[in-house]
């Protein structure tokens, strides 16, 4: 086993190495809108879309436009994770964050504001979003919190990645000045703004939300790109840790809801984590090699646990996990999301949504579902490679 000296000084030249990386810049868009998807060659570890996937992607968007609001926004639940559950804190409000990650599952599919057939439904949704900002340039709304904040912002950026439009380019480079000033001094983000305590669910939206926007010329500091580095370094299970009281060796390579607590680990963290280092620029490192061993060990017994009636740990922990296993393509990939499209394929209800009887409703479930068999479409820079 690693000595401690020996781990610590891995750490800081990992730390180092990260720090030199930075958020590389998109390559662009892979298709126009309208174009249909293409097949892509499975021996490189990508995937070829089928019919069926295709299928399950317009009936998922046509739940999701037939369920929008007059105002714009998507109806659900506004809440918290509390233990096992979710406690909800206001019933039926308009979401603003699965507002925008129903927004983001339409972009997904190559539809624009105000072109397509969906083209409507996601200047409706930009609308909604940008009423919720405040001057400070929060994005709020019944008192939805830092995770709603950061799906608004990465919504925007993706939106006028693909628009240029100034009105959008106001509020988004609020939005991320906001970011940037609620990262406390541990380098992370909690549920509240300007909270002094951080967790790995929240780090890696806010990280997400910021590289989406630097891609696109946004003003975000390297510092808080430093800082975030470290904090997501700084949680992940080491041999370090493991001498210290992780709970069983297979924990190595996951990542801890917050650097203080060390038997916390779980398969959404872990895929938030590496999501998180990859959104920071780190490509290659052991932290994000033992994470996806432990994600490719742990999918089989999280899809039984969770998966069967939509818990949103389920949704949580593939939107991530999607994210991280797409980066790291290859073979990996291909073994991570096809039996995971198959699954949704065939847990999708009959009127085309997806299952959420644990969180805030079934338009979350919804969009996520459609994110996940879109990401190989390639549409969105923060989707791709």
């Amino acid at each position: 086993m690693t000595n401690k000296h020996t781990t610590s000084g891995w750490r800081r030249a990992l730390v180092g190495l990260c720090l030199l990386a930075g958020p590389q810049a998109s390559l662009g868009w892979s298709q126009e809108p309208g174009d249909e998807p293409q097949p892509l060659d499975a021996e490189s570890g990508q995937v070829e879309i089928t019919p069926e996937q295709a299928q399950a992607v317009e009936r998922g968007l046509t739940w999701l436009a037939d369920h929008q609001n007059e105002d714009g926004s998507w109806t659900a639940d506004v809440g918290y994770k509390l233990n096992h559950g979710y406690k909800a804190t206001d019933l039926n409000k308009g979401h603003v964050g699965v507002t925008a990650l129903a927004g983001m599952a339409f972009l997904a599919g190559g539809h624009f504001p105000g072109r397509g057939p969906y083209g409507q439904n996601v200047e409706r949704c930009l609308n909604f979003v940008v009423s919720c900002a405040q001057p400070d340039g929060y994005i709020s709304a019944s008192n939805t919190r830092m995770y709603s904040h950061a799906f608004a912002t990465l919504f925007l950026a993706e939106i006028y990645g693909m628009t240029h439009r100034e009105d959008v380019r106001g509020h988004l480079q609020k939005a991320v000045d906001f970011i940037v000033k609620s990262q406390n001094e541990e380098g992370g983000w909690r549920y509240v703004p300007l909270d002094q305590s951080s967790d790995m669910s929240i780090v890696v939206c806010q990280v997400l939300a910021l590289r989406a926007a630097r891609n696109i010329g946004i003003r975000v500091p390297k510092s808080t790109i430093d800082r975030a580095i470290q904090y997501v370094v700084e949680s992940a299970v080491t041999t370090e840790v493991s001498a210290q009281g992780a709970r069983y060796a297979t924990d190595l390579g996951t990542f801890h809801y917050q650097k203080e607590d060390l038997a916390r680990t779980t398969f959404p963290l872990t895929a938030a984590g590496v999501t998180a280092l990859h959104g920071l620029g780190v490509y290659s490192s052991e932290l994000i090699d033992h994470g996806v061993d432990f994600l490719e060990n742990q999918v089989d017994f999280f899809n039984s646990r969770y998966g069967t009636q939509g818990h949103y740990y389920f949704w949580y922990g593939h939107y991530y996990g999607v994210q991280a296993m797409h980066t790291v393509g290859g073979h990996a990939w291909h073994r991570y999301f096809l039996p995971l499209r198959e699954f949704l394929i065939h847990r999708q209800e009959a009127d085309g949504s997806w299952p959420n009887r644990e969180g805030p409703g079934e338009a979350f479930s919804t969009a996520i579902g459609c994110l996940i068999l879109q990401i190989p479409y390639g549409y969105l820079p923060i989707f791709q490679r």
